[in-house]
């Protein structure tokens, strides 16, 4: 019925990366955001402005720890139940370390999208789930036996690809599907889709979720 792509970002690593990743998943069925989106930005105060801009964060309506142990089920989620091998057959994509993060990159913008309805929580529920995510690619990698300076210099190759990644689905999902369908080219299929039934499959994942 669906199937998933990835998102761009290139694993630079060495050859370790890009040996089967098969046995670092092991999921049954796909994970779906099904919720509607509630705006519930409040309105703060002057101080509070200012230290978020500081880089602090200002005082939450719920506990900053409650959100941080909900931001880690959401990203196990993302990784527990997708299933990555059905995105991978049908998205012609190789079964290696790059493949999952793309897959897993695109359902972590998804949850993203729907917690930034949530005002100052949400965003500060997606700082915690992209952080989960930064952490478990390091652990995978480490699992992999890729060595410390390749797996730095992997790490800062995705984390810049990640970011223009979501920048570009954003734009995408305000937009209409042909931009859309252009975001996924450039990033999860990583330019490279010979069959056009394969984008327009993912566009239509995505607008359901």
């Amino acid at each position: 019925e669906f199937c998933s792509v990835r998102a761009l970002a290139s694993w630079r690593v060495s050859s370790p990366c890009l040996t089967s990743c098969r046995t670092l998943h092991s999921t049954p069925q796909l994970f779906n955001v099904n919720e509607k989106p509630q705006h519930t930005e409040e309105e703060v105060g002057a101080f509070t402005k200012l230290i978020e801009v500081m880089g602090f964060t200002g005082p939450l309506k719920y506990n900053k720890w409650k959100i941080k142990i909900a931001a880690l089920r959401m990203y196990t989620c993302c990784v527990e139940r997708v299933n990555y091998d059905e995105f991978f057959d049908k998205c012609s994509l190789p079964d290696t370390m790059n493949s999952w993060f793309l897959v897993a990159q695109l359902h972590i913008w998804m949850c993203m999208v729907r917690m930034r309805q949530e005002g100052r929580e949400g965003k500060y529920m997606c700082r915690w789930l992209v952080h989960s995510m930064w952490e478990d690619v390091e652990q995978r990698s480490k699992i992999m036996g890729v060595d410390s300076s390749h797996r730095k210099e992997g790490m800062t190759s995705m984390t810049e690809t990640f970011y223009a990644a979501i920048f570009g689905y954003d734009e995408g999902v305000l937009s209409d599907d042909c931009v859309l369908a252009a975001a996924l080219w450039r990033n999860l299929f990583s330019r490279e889709c010979e069959d056009p039934k394969q984008l327009e499959l993912m566009v239509e994942y995505v607008r359901k979720q």
